[in-house]
């Protein structure tokens, strides 16, 4: 596989050419399939949010072993120390995600986010709390709550040999870079599978307009779940057919999971960041989720203002904090709910065709995905953005 550097509407972007029985993939706007009517960020990636960071360790050993790790650090200094505001959402709650039930009482995260498989994740999070309890500063802490979320990567993968070791969790966090993100069969998303084709590592971002903050919200994704896929409205999964509840002699996949992360430098409170992360379910549903049984379908939302930041210690007995107000957020929701959706569907395109634990799965196929949207006049709506003000 090689990864390629080009120019796309004034910003680089990665296009992935596979083994020639493969099609070319891309991002979602390489093929003219737009979201939405705002702005993205230079990179359309969670981190045009400024300080974000993120990094993989990709697992693909033998005929089986197919999961890794992808690390969201939300700012360039030890994190414990200074904490960020945070709120989840649960939409659906079969899951095994550590650390969010803190969260969501004290409002703040104080680690990194990794995401992984589902077994993994203990043995992720004992990773990532030796990892913070060896920060400088961090001598004297005694208690940790680490942040790691999940999705069941068991189709493609030996989940129950655990192979995920501390050294990769390691690995993903201090190689964790601003710019340019991976996506596709990367870190967490290496064994996924989303609306009945090979899912993976999804990313984009939004910019308000100056006269609504100029704020960024930025998304990154682990898709992992069943339904019937739409992208603009149209419907591809049907026309491909794909999809849930389709003839039983074909397997489908409809459970699984996704991790919704959400980050902006918007000044919010934990309360405004739980409406924030909210939203992003509406667009969860729009590319056909249906959020199934076994489906743990979760959103976390931080934010990266700093005058907001908790200190884990501190004189004061009061914090101030700065706190949009509730008829400000509205750009805000518009903009994550936007992201979400490319998001989800770069994970789609930029995922590959992947066989694994004796299975193959196949990628989103985008010559006949392209042919659809043609018929439901559903691609290249890209002449509404250009009349939004930056």
């Amino acid at each position: 596989m090689k990864i390629n550097a080009i120019l796309t509407m004034g910003f680089v972007v990665f296009m992935v050419t596979t083994t020639d029985a493969q099609e070319k993939r891309g991002r979602a706007r390489d093929f003219g399939v737009f979201t939405g009517i705002l702005h993205t960020g230079k990179y359309n990636a969670i981190t045009d949010v400024a300080g974000v960071k993120v990094g993989h360790t990709t697992l693909i050993k033998g005929d089986s072993v197919r999961t890794g790790v992808t690390a969201i650090v939300p700012h360039g200094g030890n994190v414990f120390q200074d904490k960020v505001p945070a709120a989840i959402y649960v939409g659906n709650g079969f899951g095994k995600s550590m650390g969010l039930s803190q969260i969501k009482e004290l409002g703040n995260l104080e680690t990194p986010i990794l995401l992984t498989n589902t077994l993994n994740t203990p043995l992720v999070a004992n990773a990532l709390i030796d990892y913070m309890l060896l920060q400088p500063g961090n001598e004297q802490v005694k208690s940790v709550n680490a942040m790691v979320g999940e999705t069941n990567d068991g189709g493609l993968n030996d989940i129950r040999g655990r192979h995920v070791r501390a050294e990769d969790v390691l690995k993903a966090i201090n190689e964790a870079k601003e710019g340019m993100v991976e996506e596709g069969c990367v870190g967490a998303g290496t064994g996924t599978e989303a609306l009945g084709y090979k899912g993976g590592i999804g990313t984009s971002s939004r910019v308000l307009p100056a006269s609504k903050g100029g704020y960024t919200v930025g998304v990154l994704v682990q898709s992992n779940f069943g339904g019937v896929l739409q992208i603009n409205g149209a419907p591809v999964g049907r026309e491909l057919n794909n999809f849930y509840l389709m003839d039983k002699s074909k397997p489908y996949k409809a459970d699984g999971s996704c991790m919704i992360i959400i980050a902006t430098d918007a000044p919010l409170s934990d309360r405004n960041l739980e409406r924030l992360a909210k939203r992003s379910y509406i667009a969860f549903g729009n590319v056909g989720a249906f959020s199934s049984n076994g489906s743990g379908d979760y959103a976390v939302a931080f934010s990266t203002y700093e005058r907001n930041r908790i200190p884990y210690q501190s004189k004061n007995k009061v914090r101030n904090i700065d706190d949009l107000n509730n008829d400000e957020l509205s750009p805000l929701f518009m903009a994550v709910w936007e992201a979400t959706e490319e998001a989800l569907l770069n994970s789609l395109f930029m995922a590959t065709d992947t066989k694994g634990n004796g299975r193959e799965v196949k990628a989103l196929p985008i010559k006949k995905t392209l042919e659809i949207l043609k018929k439901y006049n559903a691609l290249d709506q890209n002449t509404l953005p250009k009349a939004i003000e930056k």
